[in-house]
This record gives structure tokens, sequence and C-alpha cells, in this order.
């Protein structure tokens, strides 16, 4: 997850609507500002406000990752987790005034803009200027459906969990190479993270697949008789993978430079593109089973995985429905995760999350592209 909702949930902030919560006395106490207060008084005010939120939420959020190590032991000893392993109160919301705007300040020249989120293009050159490499597309996004069909089923993964992850991520009409915030076609649309394809890949995710699973992808690929020039520019691309340690902060330094970058274009060829998703999918399938949940996942429990990470998605899939209702969604995700995402703060408890994920999924898997991606299974 490493990537939350880099998909249509992460679509879904801008729209999410904030829950309400009652201002702290600390908070009351700092919001008061007088009437036509000057800018020193508002900005005194605003400090105020801002410092005594600040204050609670590092508490909260820290008793969310000190319960989370917790249960992390206690699964590791096969211990029981219990209620009490959770933060059971919802995470504090700045209500304070804005931060005032400085009517003297000038611009800072020195101030460097904002580097944009690079996309499709981005990838392709990456992929062209350090590996030689562009990946061959599909004659359609139909023939990219097949053929990520054909993967998934030899994978053991079911037309229910493939079909309805990729209405989540993608909106249920999503191409192969739609990217994060663009599966919506609307006037001055951007990029919002680097995910693309039906389960919606960040960067970080292909430079880590590769690495961990490059000689897998090469097998296949001899199997099925793929050019020796593809395997070749493959083969370069898992060697570039391996020059840092095997490790999720590694592979996120390393996805994004050029040759990281240029990994991510492999996600659009109709080879590479299907295996690295399901492998992706397959991952959390195997991690589950081997924390002892022999049950088939459903959709949702995968989907949960895939969203929040392995290590936190076994303690969505396995955590009783009696505990689902009073846990709050905020257990599950960093602080910086969860306040990007919109769905998991409207929803707000672990059983309203999944009720929300399995609606969109009912709704989103008669789209259109849903539909077609069922019938090529």
């Amino acid at each position: 997850m490493h990537r939350f909702a880099f998909s249509l949930s992460a679509c879904l902030v801008a729209a999410a609507l904030t829950v309400a919560a009652e201002p702290s006395h600390a908070q009351r106490i700092a919001n008061q500002t007088p009437s036509g207060a000057s800018y020193e008084a508002r900005l005194a005010a605003y400090t105020r406000a801002r410092n005594a939120y600040e204050a609670e939420a590092s508490a909260y959020w820290t008793a969310i990752s000190d319960k989370r190590r917790t249960r992390f032991a206690k699964r590791r000893k096969g211990e029981p987790i219990g209620l009490n392993d959770y933060v059971l109160t919802q995470p504090p919301v700045y209500t304070g005034p804005p931060r005032p705007k400085d009517p003297d300040a000038e611009p800072d020249p020195t101030r460097p803009p904002r580097a944009p989120i690079p996309v499709v293009a981005d990838f392709l050159k990456a992929a062209a200027d350090h590996y030689r490499f562009a990946p061959q597309r599909p004659a359609s996004d139909l023939d990219f459906k097949r053929a990520y069909a054909r993967a998934a089923k030899a994978a053991g993964l079911t037309r229910e969990q493939i079909v309805r992850i990729y209405a989540f991520e993608t909106g249920g009409n999503g191409t192969y190479d739609v990217q994060s915030g663009l599966t919506h076609p609307r006037p001055n649309a951007r990029a919002i993270s680097t995910a693309i394809g039906y389960n919606q890949l960040l960067t970080t995710n292909s430079v880590s697949l590769l690495a961990g699973y490059g000689d897998r992808f090469l097998h296949a690929l001899r199997a099925r008789d793929v050019a020796d020039s593809k395997v070749a520019h493959l083969r370069r691309m898992i060697a570039f993978s391996r020059t840092v340690p095997n490790r999720w902060g590694e592979h996120g330094k390393l996805a994004k430079t050029r040759g990281g970058m240029g990994i991510h274009a492999a996600v659009l060829d109709r080879d590479f593109g299907p295996l690295l998703q399901v492998q992706k999918l397959v991952n959390s399938v195997k991690f589950a089973q081997m924390k002892g949940h022999s049950a088939r996942l459903t959709a949702a429990e995968l989907e949960m995985m895939n969203l929040t990470g392995d290590g936190n998605g076994i303690d969505l899939v396995t955590m009783p429905h009696s505990l689902r209702e009073r846990v709050p969604t905020s257990n599950f995700f960093q602080r910086g995760g969860y306040e990007r995402n919109g769905i998991a703060r409207r929803t707000r408890t672990v059983a309203a999350l999944y009720a929300e994920m399995n609606g969109i999924m009912d709704r989103l898997s008669q789209q259109p592209g849903a539909k077609a991606l069922a019938a090529a299974f």
C-alpha cells in the first residue's frame, strides 16, 4: 500500500465530506479572536489554535502507532487481539481559523514550485532514455483485458476478485493506461499519483515487484516465446531494481529516479503489464494464507489489503464482525494517508468502510469496462 486510494478512492478525496468533530476545550479557547483584529492578532490566534490541534493530533497518532505495534507483536506470537488493542476514538479535526494572509508579504522567488506528478508520457520517455525500451501496446484495451484475465486465472484469482477490484480502482471503465486522477476526462484534470492500470500500481510497486519477482517474470515470458529483445529490456530493469536493498523505502527512493520511472512504463506493456498487476494481488493472497487465513478472500477483503498494505490489511480481514462496528478506520493508516483519504474519513468505522467499498463495487461492476473484463475471464 502502500498506496492508499491512488485509485477511485483517492479521486473521491476532493468530493468527500470531512467528518465533523467537536473541537476540544483547548481548541475552543485558542480559537477566540477579537472582531476586526489586526493581521498580527489573527496570526497569533491561528498559531494558538493550530498548536493546540497539533498537540492533540500528535498524541492521537502516536497512540495509533503504539497500538499497531502491539497488535503486530501479538500476531507474531499467536496471541488474540481484542478491542483494547485499538484506539476507539475518532481523530481530532482542526476547527480553528485559517492561516491569515500577510498583506505585506512579498512573493518568495527562492521557493521552488512543487514538482508535478509524472504522467504516462514521462514514464515512456524515461524508459526510452534509460533502457531504450518502448512498451508493446495492445491492439485494444479489450486485448489487454483478455491478457490480464488469463494471467489472473492462471494465478488462482477469481473473476469476482479482479472485476470488483478493477471497478473500485478505476470507476468501472478504466483503460489499461489510466492514471489516478485521470479516470474521468474533465477540464484541467491532473494526475494525483503515479498509480496506473487496472489495479493502480504505483512507481514504487513496479520497482518492488521487479526486484522481488523479476526472475519469475523472465521465466513466464520465455515460456511464451516473447521476443529476446523484450526479455533483454526486462533484465536491465530487474538489474536496476536490485541496486538497492530489498526494502519498500529504498524502492520508493529508486522509483523517483529516471531509471525507476522507466520501469513503471512496463505496466503498459501487453506482456509485462498483466504479470506485474496480477503479482501484486497474488502477494496479498499469499500473505493472508501465511498468516493463517485459509478462506478465499472476498474482493473487498483483497482490496483492503491492496489499499492499506498487507500488514494492515490482514488486520482488517481477520477482525471479528463484532469489533468492526466499533473500531475507527484511522487505526489502519498513517496520519497523512488517512487525511488524504475521503472514504476512510467519511466512513469512520471498519464496518462502514466495508459497506461502502462493497456498495461501490456493486454499482461500478455494472459499468461497460467491468462487464468487458468479466466477459474476458
